[in-house]
């Protein structure tokens, strides 16, 4: 079956082609087609389409091919088309004819958006939470190891002191960042396109209004033009907070591979969460970072194929906007099983301590020294001066004290920061 089906059958090879796996990616839209067609059809009953009978089959329908799909009975059948096809279907096999009503004033281009954009919706607001349990274990790691330096490094060589508060409270607030992303790509997904048809309005008097506020969308895709549009913008949008946050673990995973290995030596995970080598007895691997890193680095490479499907289209659908679900979808389970993954792993890790006793970690400390002089009365020139020439001749004795002040990088503040971006997403 299909909804555009006039009479003649298609050529069996050109339909497996243009199909794809639709058939497979669309089980992920049902629940969203099914509740974007319940608030279709009681806007169609409000304004004389449908009459009240009609509506109370029709959802009755409808309810009951939800319940297959909570229960995971829902299939796309072969022969059928996609998920839409395959609602129209079972809800004509279940009530007669009525069930062909419920596709008036819409077509299959404003059903699939409506779909995306539900779907869209509600896997940001899974990925921002999934966030949100990240930052908050980073937080609490920041918070226990406070005070336990580490050394900091620029252009990979021994810098100043840091801390290890710092190192997991400066991830916590990039995933900050990360959230205005996807807080951002979720107000582009949370308006309403459905009444905007192929792309061009509908003769009928549809109440779009009525429909935004059944389906909870924040505003409508006021421009018909506008809403087809946004097939491929929705997409994008989310593929570029995605990526942002693939960034930021892989990132965390790199780091944990450096510190991992024994020339640093800075931290360890309980030897259950290592892998080992079929020949060296001593090896203990962090794989589990090494696979967070390359799934994070191909999730960042998402951008570039939504953008390449996507640019240049003449305006109006085109079908190659079908291949973005073949991008996106995976890239959706991807994100959020290396965030789960990184909150589970980043509350098991071990940090060393007193790792700045070693005497190769002597020149952390020259900047500390420099300060010490300059807070005695030495202008900072000079005092630069005598502690790099000290340096120079192998005299540089380190005084290893460290005062830092660093406002609000460890603890309430950053959760603030955190609490007002992720509200943009809670509070829609």
């Amino acid at each position: 079956m299909k909804l555009w089906d006039k009479g003649y059958d298609e050529n069996q090879r050109i339909d497996d082609f243009t199909v794809g796996r639709d058939r497979e990616l669309d089980l992920r839209l049902a629940r969203y087609d099914v509740e974007g067609s319940m608030a279709h059809i009681k806007m169609l009953q409000s304004i004389g389409l449908l009459t009240a009978d009609e509506l109370t089959q029709l959802l009755s329908g409808l309810e009951s091919i939800m319940a297959d799909i909570n229960d995971g009975r829902f299939v796309i059948e072969d022969g059928i088309e996609d998920v839409h096809s395959q609602v129209e279907f079972m809800l004509t096999q279940q009530i007669g004819p009525i069930g062909k009503k419920i596709h008036s004033g819409r077509s299959r281009n404003d059903q699939v958006l409506v779909d995306i954009k539900l779907f869209f919706r509600d896997e940001l607001r899974k990925i921002s939470e999934a966030t949100r349990a990240l930052f908050d274990e980073l937080q609490a790691q920041s918070e226990k190891y406070k005070d336990v330096l580490m050394p900091g490094y620029t252009h990979a060589q021994v810098a100043m002191p840091s801390s290890f508060g710092l190192w997991f409270g400066a991830y916590a607030e990039t995933l900050v960042d990360d959230m205005h992303m996807l807080a951002a790509a979720y107000q582009v997904a949370n308006q309403n396109p459905l009444g905007s048809a192929a792309g061009y309005g509908s003769s009928f008097p549809l109440d779009r209004q009525m429909t935004t506020e059944l389906l909870h969308f924040s505003t409508l895709n006021y421009n018909v033009v506008a809403a087809q549009m946004s097939r491929g913008k929705t997409e994008r949008c989310a593929a570029y907070a995605i990526a942002g946050l693939a960034s930021t673990l892989s990132k965390f995973a790199m780091d944990a591979c450096l510190w991992m290995c024994q020339n640093f030596g800075f931290i360890t995970l309980p030897d259950e969460f290592t892998t080992g080598s079929s020949i060296m007895p001593h090896k203990k691997n962090p794989d589990v970072f090494e696979i967070l890193r390359g799934r994070c680095n191909l999730l960042q490479t998402v951008p570039m194929e939504v953008s390449m499907l996507t640019t240049n289209l003449p305006l109006g659908y085109n079908r190659d906007l079908q291949l973005l679900k073949d991008v996106m979808f995976p890239a959706t389970e991807q994100i959020l099983d290396c965030l789960e993954m990184m909150r589970f792993i980043v509350g098991h890790i071990q940090v060393k301590q007193d790792i700045l006793d070693a005497k190769i970690y002597d020149y952390l400390f020259t900047v500390e020294d420099v300060n010490r002089l300059v807070l005695s009365g030495v202008p900072f020139r000079d005092a630069y001066r005598q502690v790099g020439e000290a340096v120079q001749r192998g005299e540089y004795k380190p005084t290893r004290e460290v005062h830092h002040t660093h406002l609000g990088s460890i603890g309430e503040q950053i959760r603030t920061k955190m609490d007002q971006a992720q509200s943009a997403i809670k509070g829609a």
